[in-house]
């Protein structure tokens, strides 16, 4: 199971469904483990009374949905829980390709998917909030000047604060959705950016570099 964890934090968003879907096959006794601990890319439906999008996931297949941005589709969930609390599920798909709603992308492909699950204590003076946070990030580009590229991974943070309840739950619960894409964001360039141009400019040295090495 582990092993099998540990694969999943390695395979692309992409390919993830395609994986899961494997090692659900090999490992048909651990089936609901898997499925409750891995995140998968977020799908798009369409109400067909409405005529809106939706996102679909586990938390919740056939509920209200809003847009979150331009180009970007948001749904939130909430239940209760058996501790006297509640649960809320926030979620954020955003295209940034080219062809996508937000007509502003200049990728080929491009996604920011987030699933944000906050675990909500008992009401008193101060609550106690556990989030867990998962961002997910594609993105290809094809230019001839630059060929084809393609950048994509996933990260996975907890974060549990103590705030008190007067503030209200939904101000306490997005000023830690908000602190927490912060800090994926910040995450992911440094990650995946910052090393990926470093190992490129590494490879293939930028023109102006070029210029100013020495003859050999």
């Amino acid at each position: 199971m582990e092993a099998a964890l540990g694969l999943m934090r390695r395979i692309p968003p992409k390919h993830s469904v395609t994986a899961l879907s494997a090692l659900v096959s090999l490992l048909p006794n651990h089936s609901s483990d898997l499925l409750s601990q891995v995140d998968q890319p977020l799908q798009v439906l369409c109400d067909s009374e409405s005529g809106k999008e939706f996102i679909l996931c586990e938390y919740n297949r056939d509920a209200d949905s809003y847009r979150y941005y331009e180009g970007g589709i948001s749904s939130v969930y909430l239940w209760e829980d058996n501790n006297e609390g509640f649960v809320a599920c926030f979620l954020i798909k955003k295209d940034g390709a080219r062809t996508a709603h937000g007509r502003r992308g200049y990728l080929q492909e491009g996604l920011w998917e987030a699933i944000h699950v906050i675990e909500v204590g008992p009401e008193d003076e101060t609550t106690r909030y556990c989030l867990t946070s998962t961002v997910m990030l594609s993105l290809t580009t094809d230019k001839e000047s630059s060929g084809t590229f393609n950048l994509s991974g996933s990260i996975r943070r907890q974060m549990t604060m103590d705030l008190p309840l007067a503030d209200g739950h939904l101000c306490n619960m997005g000023k830690m959705i908000e602190e927490m894409e912060g800090k994926l964001r910040n995450s992911l360039d440094q990650v995946y950016f910052g090393k990926t141009k470093e190992m490129v400019c590494t490879l293939r040295p930028p023109s102006e570099v070029v210029m100013r090495l020495p003859n050999s």
